[in-house]
């Protein structure tokens, strides 16, 4: 059996844990936030979380040159805390939550996959954690 390389990214948000929390799991925020760069976007977000529900962005090239869906199935759901799931392919991810001194600290680690070099693979994933900061940042009032 192959070796599993496992990435991991984090952040910090200068914003409540509830906020960030409602945010990242919020469709119609996911669409404002979920982009690795600028020419890319999610165009649609559906999200049911709980054990055993799923989730489906479907994430854009803006020229309309190539898109995907990006969809799994949580494994575990813990309020203010943790989400784990199961993307289409197998691969898992866990986010972990936590707050420290007023803001909240974003902790991503997920199985890298095969195409792609994971120090690209690491700087997509960050790119959309930044991005996610900023707009999270900007909606904490």
């Amino acid at each position: 059996m192959e070796q599993v390389t496992r990435i991991t990214v984090e952040g910090v948000a200068n914003a409540s844990l509830v906020n960030v929390w409602k945010v990242w799991n919020t469709p119609s925020d996911i669409m404002k936030w979920n982009t690795p760069a600028p020419d890319w976007h999610t165009t649609s977000s559906e999200n049911d979380l709980r054990v055993g529900g799923k989730f489906k962005n479907r994430m854009e090239a803006k020229d309309g040159s190539f898109g995907f869906d990006f969809e799994g199935i949580y494994d575990r759901v813990e309020l203010y805390k943790e989400i784990t799931y199961t993307m289409s392919d197998g691969r898992t991810v866990t986010t972990l939550f936590t707050s420290e001194n007023g803001k909240a600290l974003i902790t991503t680690t997920f199985d890298a996959e095969t195409e792609n070099d994971p120090e690209f693979q690491k700087q997509g994933w960050q790119a959309i954690l930044q991005n996610f900061i900023k707009y999270v940042e900007s909606t904490d009032l």
